[in-house]
């Protein structure tokens, strides 16, 4: 069996159980693990749903435009089904969405405008308005607009509700998930509770989205809006497709809950996923431990997490991005007397005579088996030898055996102090020979090289 185009590989993504993270917990805990989807992320779903209604009613012409307000996985939906049905995309995105999802929308041929993040929806500089400016003005073009275009959450009520209620054979007790346009949410839930009244939904917000209060007092309060870094949910708009009445409670979550329990499902799970399935997943738990009394061992949860993580190499999973922004602390950095300390063993400094010859060298790194050596007068650096040096001179010129190593030594290796932080020690290493000399006790030195700081590293 094979596919005519990329599309046909939409939906049918796994359950997979979790076991770590659940492990306290009564019940059965489910993901759906949505990066399966061919273009990484749930949104695939909707983004064929879209352009197929959008074909049915004229919307979409032969050679027509597709433009749209996207965090990037919509835009990466709507990109594949541009290219199996040949159509141009033009997307505007904000400025907090990871580069390496702009990078995927640019990689599928689309065009991409970013947008400022903390500008008012209404505000025309924000990236609902410009996609409506670029619609009006580019002619044969539709604008999407997933957040109310009535072909997203249907794709949910005929693909991902049903795959749920398959694949735990009608035994999903509980439904979980965030939500941005709201189709995800509420076309799932409409089919589980179409088939069992009795299935619970929760959804799961960040900080700073509107639909967490609004769920509990109907209030849209522009007061809760403010700025978070999880992408891709929650919204500061009442979006059309988010069917309130479907869920059963709301909790949120903070930035660094969603980031910290990301990186869990990683390291614990094996499942390497976006910030969204963080938030999802942490939600999903903090419920849980509340209503604890109601879970059984016949309860079936499914949590749905939206999307992959290579979307977030450098920011989830990257600890330096992570330490600027709080979720973890720095570490304290390493210094080069702690590099020397990590060495097995003590290693006492080979050095070379600047009067030596060169045969006497050779012999003298061969003994002790080392490949570079400072090239010492009266106890002061002058000089170094290395392996790679002497293997080309040798080459080119056999006699250069019998001269003294003042006159073919190299540059000294630099000398650093033990306080050194390892960012200055890297950079020393990297751009020098490939070694250099920690000045200890006295007039005592010590060589430290790559390997050591590699073994350091490696070993902290």
């Amino acid at each position: 069996m094979w596919h005519d185009t990329i599309l046909g590989t939409i939906g049918g993504t796994p359950l997979v159980r979790l076991n770590r993270i659940t492990a306290h917990l009564p019940c059965t805990v489910l993901a759906k693990l949505e990066f399966f989807n061919p273009g990484g992320s749930v949104k695939d779903r909707i983004g064929l749903s879209m352009v197929d209604a959008a074909e049915r009613d004229g919307s979409l012409r032969p050679g027509g435009t597709i433009i749209e307000g996207t965090s990037g996985n919509t835009g990466t939906g709507l990109a594949l089904a541009a290219i199996a049905r040949g159509y141009r995309c033009i997307f505007t995105t904000t400025d907090k969405q990871s580069p390496e999802k702009i990078s995927i929308l640019k990689a599928l041929g689309a065009e991409v405008v970013v947008c400022p993040t903390n500008v008012h929806p209404k505000d025309p500089r924000s990236y609902y308005q410009v996609a409506r400016r670029l619609a009006k003005e580019i002619p044969n073009s539709f604008y999407i607009n997933q957040y109310d275009n009535p072909a997203n959450w249907p794709a949910h009520y005929v693909g991902t509700g049903p795959e749920i209620w398959k694949d735990t054979d009608g035994r999903v007790t509980h439904f979980i998930a965030g939500a941005g346009t709201g189709g995800t949410i509420s076309g799932t839930a409409k089919f589980l509770k179409e088939r069992n009244p009795k299935v619970r939904v929760v959804g799961v917000d960040p900080f700073g989205s509107v639909y967490y209060k609004y769920w509990h007092t109907r209030e849209f309060d522009e007061k809760e809006i403010y700025p978070y870094i999880t992408e891709g949910v929650g919204e500061d708009i009442l979006a059309g497709n988010m069917d309130f009445d479907l869920v059963d409670d709301y909790v949120r979550v903070t930035d660094r809950d969603a980031m910290l329990m990301t990186r869990r499902l990683c390291r614990e799970e094996g499942m390497f996923v976006g910030g969204s399935c963080g938030m999802a997943m942490f939600g999903a738990l903090d419920w849980m431990q509340v209503h604890r009394d109601e879970l059984t061992e016949k309860s079936v949860v499914v949590v749905l997490l939206p999307d992959g993580g290579f979307r977030y190499l450098n920011k989830i999973y990257n600890d330096r991005w992570m330490q600027e922004h709080g979720f973890i602390e720095r570490q304290p950095e390493l210094t080069a007397a702690q590099v020397l300390a990590a060495r097995p063993g003590s290693r006492p400094l080979i050095a070379v005579p600047h009067d030596a010859t060169v045969s006497d060298a050779i012999a003298t790194l061969a003994h002790n088996d080392v490949s570079q050596a400072p090239v010492l007068r009266d106890g002061v650096p002058v000089g170094s030898l290395t392996e790679s040096s002497l293997l080309s001179l040798l080459i080119q010129k056999p006699e250069t055996k019998t001269r003294l190593v003042m006159d073919i030594m190299g540059e000294p290796f630099p000398v650093i102090e033990p306080t050194t932080p390892i960012g200055e020690l890297g950079a020393q290493l990297e751009s020098k020979r490939g070694a250099v000399l920690v000045r200890g006790a006295g007039e005592r030195l010590e060589i430290l090289t790559k390997t050591d700081l590699i073994g350091a590293l490696a070993g902290r």
